[in-house]
This record gives structure tokens, C-alpha cells and sequence, in this order.
């Protein structure tokens, strides 16, 4: 089974042209990058032990699509995520012990563990939620992008979906309606190539890019594991959306390092659907690694300054983790209030 390639496509000359994030920028990227990919080996890991309470779908290999997107978002911006969504909810400033609780089953969850890992969420940062309902997030962010053009605040809206999602005929209800009305929503999506067990090329015709284009919408192709590369298209796309520019599309392709899930071995039963050479090849693009050797090679960024983060990171993710352990179980009784709007305040 062969890598599937791609190609990315250069800015026209009609678009902006994209600056380059500073030294402080980038070493923040990084950073950011860093705290998602070891949260995410700490829940593979304790996957793996048998100590969550439910499967977990990681973001290893797309840190630089979320990181880059997110770095230009405030607190008063929109994003709607995917069930693949520790990433997102990091990225945009969520409280990693609350998350990991959340995770766990925890009272002291973001959702005071109601929600679980597909369905982290934080409005005071913005975040309107991960959704275990493919494609469900893009009507959510183009609403929460109509509030913000009817109230003038500047904000924008950014959905994050999958190739899986492309799919979906809601994506094209929401590319017509936002075009139409000029909505400052940004549409991200992650083609990690694969529909869970299925390769994209088998499930999706033509460029999925191309599907923004037919309503004429600003339009992106870039390389997902470069987190500059994404940077620049998103800061344009948000740019263009404050300024009542309104929707952009950015086709992010990526590759998910891990399985679908952590436990889709006991799924599959011997199955595959990738070769390991194939693995072996995307980690050669590692998003985190490029980024590194970026920094390192500039001298912005020297081994004892990276191995310091490094250590901070893992410090944060154990002690992300030890509280998320200690936490109260799950109150079942919020199942019969939650649903309701003020309901066990």
C-alpha cells in the first residue's frame, strides 16, 4: 500500500502577501505544539494500560493545522472541533488539567465529565466544542459566525473538520450560505488522508478544495505539517474575515501518526489498512520534529532551551493527569439537568 502524494499549491498573486511569524512566534508555536503531541503520547499510554474509561482519538502528526490556525484567534473567536479534538481545545488556550479530567470521567471535567474526550468544551475561550457527529461543527461555526457579523464585533468562526466530513452535504450548505451573506467563518479541513479504516482516494472524488472554489471562496492548499505554512494561510483567511472580507477555505494535508483510535487493533481483529512503511514515511514530515530543526538550524533556539520545554511540558501533562486521576467520579444525576439552559447552577 503506497503513500498517497500531494501537491500544494502556491499563493496567486492576487492574494496577500504572507508574512513570517517572528523568533518569539515561532518558539510559541512550538511550544504549543509540544504540550498537544505529549498530552496526547500520555493518553495513548495510559490507552494502552487500560486506564481510561473510554477510547480516545489522538491528534499525533496534526499539531501544526490547530497551532497554526489558533495563533491568530482570541478568546472571542469561535471554533468548532472534530471527535479527533485534544488538539484544537489545546491550541486555542483550554486548561489541560480541566481537559484530561474531562477525559477521565471527572467532576472537575470541563464538562464536569459528562462530555468526555469527543466532546471537550469551553465557551469562555471560545471553544463551541469537539462533536462525535461527523461534519457536525460546520453549521455550528457558521451560525456562531452570523452572530458575530450581526453584532460587529470583529470576530470570526473557525470549523475544523476532516476529509471524512468533505463528504457531508451540510458542507455544502454552509460554503452556499456563508458566501452569500459574507461571513467571517474560517472552514479548516484536516485531510489526513484517511475516512477511518478507508483511504480518502476511495471515498471522495476530486480535489476537496475545489468544492470552496465553485462558490468562488478564497481558497488554500497547503502542507499541514509545515505549522509556517499554515500560519501564513490562516492569518490571511482571518485577516480577510475581521475586515468583512468574509469565508476562506484552507485544505490542511496532513497524516494521523496513530490509528483511527487507540483501540482499533481489538476492531480490526488482524485487519490493515496502511502499511508501517507508509507510517515510517509521514514521520519522516513529523510537523514537530520540522519545526525543531527550523529553530535549532537558525540558532533562535538552542538543544538546552528545547530540552527545557520539553521537561515543562511532560511536568504539566503528569500533573494534568495526577489530578485528573484524583478527581470525583462523573455525577450521573446531571444527565436529567444539563440539557436544560441554567439547569444545576
Amino acid at each position: 500500500m503506497g503513500t498517497t502524494e500531494f501537491s500544494v499549491r502556491e499563493p496567486t498573486a492576487k492574494e496577500p502577501t504572507a508574512t513570517e511569524p517572528t523568533a518569539t512566534e515561532l518558539a510559541g508555536l512550538y511550544e504549543r505544539m509540544l504540550l498537544i503531541r505529549r498530552t496526547e503520547e500520555r493518553l495513548s499510554a495510559d490507552s494502552a494500560a487500560g486506564k481510561l474509561p473510554g477510547a480516545v482519538h489522538l491528534y499525533i502528526g496534526e499539531e501544526a493545522v490547530a497551532v497554526g490556525v489558533c495563533a491568530h484567534l482570541g478568546d472571542r473567536d469561535y471554533v468548532t472541533s472534530t471527535h479527533r479534538g485534544h488538539g484544537h481545545y489545546l491550541a486555542k488556550g483550554g486548561d489541560l488539567r480541566a481537559m484530561m479530567a474531562e477525559i477521565w470521567g471527572k467532576r472537575e471535567g470541563i464538562c464536569r465529565g459528562m462530555g468526555g474526550s469527543m466532546h471537550v468544551a469551553d465557551l469562555s475561550k471560545g471553544i463551541l466544542g469537539a462533536n462525535g457527529i461527523v461534519g457536525a461543527g460546520l453549521a455550528i461555526a457558521t451560525g456562531a459566525a452570523f452572530g458575530a457579523r450581526l453584532d460587529g464585533s470583529g470576530h470570526v468562526a473557525v470549523c475544523f473538520f476532516g476529509d471524512g466530513a468533505a463528504n457531508q452535504g451540510v458542507l455544502m450548505e454552509t460554503l452556499n450560505v456563508s458566501t452569500l451573506w459574507q461571513l467571517p467563518v474560517i472552514f479548516v479541513c484536516e485531510n489526513n488522508m484517511f475516512s477511518e479504516f478507508t483511504p480518502s482516494h476511495e471515498v471522495t472524488a476530486g480535489r476537496i478544495a475545489d468544492r470552496a472554489r465553485a462558490f468562488a471562496m478564497p481558497t488554500h492548499e497547503v502542507d499541514g505539517n509545515d505549522v509556517v505554512a499554515v500560519w501564513q494561510a490562516a492569518g490571511q483567511a482571518v485577516e480577510r474575515g475581521r475586515a468583512g472580507g468574509g469565508p476562506s477555505f484552507i485544505e490542511a494535508r496532513t497524516y494521523r501518526i496513530q490509528g483511527h483510535f487507540e483501540a482499533e487493533r481489538f476492531v480490526l481483529a488482524g485487519g490493515r489498512y496502511r502499511e508501517d512503511a507508509e507510517i515510517a514515511e509521514w514521520r519522516a514530515r513529523d510537523p514537530l520534529e520540522r519545526l525543531r530543526a527550523r529553530l535549532m538550524s537558525s540558532g533562535e533556539l538552542g538543544p538546552d532551551t528545547l530540552g527545557a520545554l520539553d521537561a515543562q511540558a511532560l511536568q504539566r501533562v503528569d500533573d494534568a493527569a495526577a489530578f485528573a486521576e484524583a478527581g470525583q467520579p462523573a455525577d450521573p444525576d446531571l444527565a436529567l439537568t444539563l440539557m436544560f439552559a441554567g439547569a444545576g447552577e
